[in-house]
């Protein structure tokens, strides 16, 4: 069994309510149990948080050295301009997974750009909360691997 610690970044609290066109009906806490089974069935423990503050995500960030063998965000808005975040992800030696629930390639012109994917192993985005459940998969690939 190994740790993983899963990060959901701002607004996505207000899943199921929010552009349901967009990040569909699911609400966070139905997508959260879902992570949950799925991660039971993989025997991975895993953590998770939800924050709209930067400095709590980033502080969960370092933090997860040597306590997990893996992250998860979903950065929400802060993708495509958190320098700090992308820092965070890169001062830690956790393997890191960016999530996306959209495909933020083909909306707007300013979410298509993610400045946290290139310190990050892999992103994954577009399928809504199966994204995190793809994941979760390749985590324990990382983990094999490393």
């Amino acid at each position: 069994m190994y740790r993983v610690l899963l990060i959901h970044g701002p607004n996505l609290n207000m899943l199921g309510m929010r552009e349901p066109d967009i990040y569909g009906n699911l609400t966070l806490d139905s997508i959260n149990e879902r992570i949950r089974m799925h991660a039971i069935e993989l025997d991975i423990e895993i953590d998770i948080m939800q924050s709209n503050s930067e400095s709590a995500i980033i502080d969960a960030i370092q933090q997860s050295n040597n306590k997990y063998q893996a992250l998860i965000i979903n950065p929400g808005a802060y993708t495509h301009y958190s320098i700090a975040i992308r820092d965070a992800v890169s001062s830690v030696k956790t393997p890191c997974i960016e999530v996306h629930l959209s495909n933020i390639h083909s909306r707007e012109e300013f979410r298509q750009k993610s400045v946290i994917a290139p310190v990050c192993q892999g992103q994954i985005a577009g399928f809504g909360f199966y994204s995190y459940i793809l994941a979760l998969n390749a985590t324990k690939h990382l983990v094999k691997e490393s």
